[in-house]
């Protein structure tokens, strides 16, 4: 075990979410998941001490559900999703943040999706790691639009193996609305990416929504897509592209993704030049990851 882990805050979240999910009460199912303000694997790389960082998250469906999950609800078909994502590095192993998610839908009506906040606790260095670990609990407020439930909180283990080739990481995400009507979802994301070198990658996503646990949804109904992105950097920026095809009747059939993301510079930390030094990103692409320091081989 490596000497700077800090073990505590990734058990006190998994005593944390199962003691969340005992506290949801059921809800009949719905058969489609319309809500994409974050399509990402999270990979457990966090910003430095002190740092911000940014990420704009943008999807779009260009064949998406026509009816609403929910009397009231939002249609997603040639909807524009997304948010803006603020991260701060608090420790070696925690990361906070908040979002402010919103849509467009056909019509070209604007929609505020509330706002979220996460904690992101993970083993310290993990960028630099062939095995990786860590979980992230983001709580959010939501319009009636998009949730029968205002309050949810998504609760978001991450696992992951790399070396100087190829990454593997795991999301099995659970998803618990709080109050009438909610209920705790299994929600779990895949991720398998090729490194061509110079931050630049190319992969799959795998995102599905099997409905409550313990009484998942019939195949057809459940939300499956699968993703073909490619991850690089335009000098200090990072990018993540990705086309996504939904294979059930309950999925967006024809989805398009977009991440853009810049690490503010770390406040009193410079170079060797003397200039001011900003670190890799943080969150979702693996372009954050150090390739020179992937020791599994």
């Amino acid at each position: 075990m490596d000497g700077n882990l800090k073990p505590r805050p990734c058990a006190a979240g998994v005593i944390a979410a199962a003691a969340v999910v005992c506290m949801v009460t059921a809800r009949p199912a719905f058969a489609v998941d319309q809500v994409h303000d974050e399509i990402q694997l999270y990979n457990a790389a966090i910003a430095e001490v002190g740092q911000w960082t940014y990420e704009q998250h943008l999807n779009y469906a260009a064949l998406g559900q026509t009816r609403p999950e929910f009397p009231g609800g939002f249609t997603s078909n040639h909807s524009l999703q997304g948010t803006p994502e603020f991260a701060y590095g608090m420790t070696n192993w925690w990361e906070a943040g908040f979002y402010l998610p919103f849509a467009v839908n056909g019509a070209g009506e604007f929609f505020s999706d509330g706002a979220k906040i996460r904690s992101l606790f993970v083993v310290p260095d993990a960028a630099k790691r062939s095995f990786f670990y860590g979980v992230n609990f983001e709580l959010g407020y939501e319009m009636s639009q998009f949730s029968l439930t205002p309050w949810n909180l998504e609760i978001r283990p991450i696992i992951g193996v790399r070396n100087s080739e190829w990454e593997l990481i795991a999301n099995p995400i659970v998803d618990v609305g709080f109050g009438p009507g909610g209920e705790a979802e299994f929600a779990p994301a895949l991720r398998l990416a090729r490194n061509l070198g110079q931050d630049r990658f190319i992969g799959l996503e795998y995102y599905a929504d099997f409905g409550r646990i313990g009484d998942f949804l019939p195949l057809r109904e459940q939300y499956q897509e699968l993703y073909a992105v490619t991850d690089f950097k335009v000098n200090t920026v990072d990018v993540e592209l990705g086309i996504g095809h939904g294979f059930t009747p309950g999925s967006d059939g024809l989805m398009l993704k977009a991440i853009i993301g810049y690490a503010f510079p770390v406040p009193g930390k410079s170079d060797d030049a003397g200039t001011s030094q900003a670190t890799p990103l943080a969150m979702g692409t693996s372009t954050r990851s150090s390739q020179n320091a992937w020791s599994m081989k």
